[in-house]
């Protein structure tokens, strides 16, 4: 393995991909782009990548390292192990794959354990920040395993993070802690909704709470950020409700696994679910105050 990688590949060029793509080309770092969206890829080779398209193989032989940057772990594993000729058998031995993708710890293990078959290395590391910071290259990332690797990428995670986290060697640990992570975060939209969702129904202008509660102690990241969603009547996804219900239910099957309560996490879980099952699923997660009934939301202005 050479000491730092020079070749990176990002797999899944939505918002917080393609402002991590264009993070390592701003650092002069050699980056190849693939999705799906033909759109995403023409706009990311026009930002001065190597290279991109629809298929890794591709370019499987060129890359020192492969960012996972997709929606959940069956996309994760589709991506690498699925096919008559998997990508797996594709990419040079000591290729190293770092997850950014919230998946549960005991399925990001089995990756590491099926990768390891191909002498391929993983590194679980969620990430956290949202789309601008992911633009600026200022993401959070909590992320566990073997020094070596941490190292080989320090340049990819310099240009990256503004703050990354090596929490212990053992792969699933940084999937444990991005699952607390979501744990705060489904919660705090969830109440977020609520507590604007009252407001609402109390006759209370909404413009006029949003302020005292973004100047007081009530204060969160995620009520300053989705509730300006809602008084925009924007529902455009940045991240969607159905996210939120695939991580709100990581975090209840790790409960599940210790046997430990979380009473509101639980609640939240329900909320999103039922904003999914009324049709909101592909909007944006501050859609969940739509399941509030008797209520008048702002509309997008025209």
């Amino acid at each position: 393995m050479e000491k730092f990688v020079k070749h990176v590949g990002v797999v899944g060029l939505g918002s917080m991909g393609m402002g991590i793509a264009q993070s390592l080309i701003k650092n002069n770092i050699t980056t190849y782009g693939f999705d799906l969206n033909k759109e995403a890829c023409y706009l990311l080779e026009k930002a001065g990548a190597k290279a991109t398209g629809q298929n890794v193989s591709e370019f499987a032989s060129q890359l020192d390292a492969l960012l996972l940057v997709v929606v959940n772990g069956a996309q994760v594993e589709s991506i690498l192990f699925a096919g008559h000729k998997p990508l797996v058998e594709q990419l040079r031995p000591n290729t190293i794959i770092v997850l950014h993708s919230t998946v549960a710890a005991e399925q990001t293990k089995k990756i590491a354990q099926r990768l390891a078959l191909y002498q391929l290395f993983l590194i679980d590391a969620p990430i956290s920040g949202g789309a601008i910071k992911a633009a600026e290259g200022k993401l959070t990332i909590m992320a566990s395993g073997a020094a070596e690797h941490f190292a080989a990428l320090s340049t990819v995670f310099d240009a990256i993070a503004e703050r990354l986290y090596r929490v212990g060697d053992d792969i699933g640990l940084g999937s444990t802690v991005k699952t607390i992570h979501q744990l705060l975060a489904g919660v705090h939209i969830a109440v977020a909704a609520e507590s604007m969702a009252l407001a609402a129904k109390a006759g209370v202008n909404l413009a006029m709470m949003y302020d005292i509660v973004t100047h007081a102690a009530g204060n969160s990241w995620m009520f300053e950020n989705r509730m300006q969603h809602i008084l925009d009547g924007d529902y455009s996804p940045k991240s969607s409700v159905d996210i939120f219900v695939k991580d709100l239910g990581l975090v209840m099957e790790t409960a599940k696994g210790l046997n430990f309560p979380l009473p509101l996490a639980s609640t939240a879980h329900q909320m999103f679910i039922a904003a999914s099952n009324e049709g909101f699923g592909q909007q944006d997660d501050s859609a969940v105050i739509k399941t509030f009934k008797g209520i008048v939301l702002p509309e997008k202005k025209a």
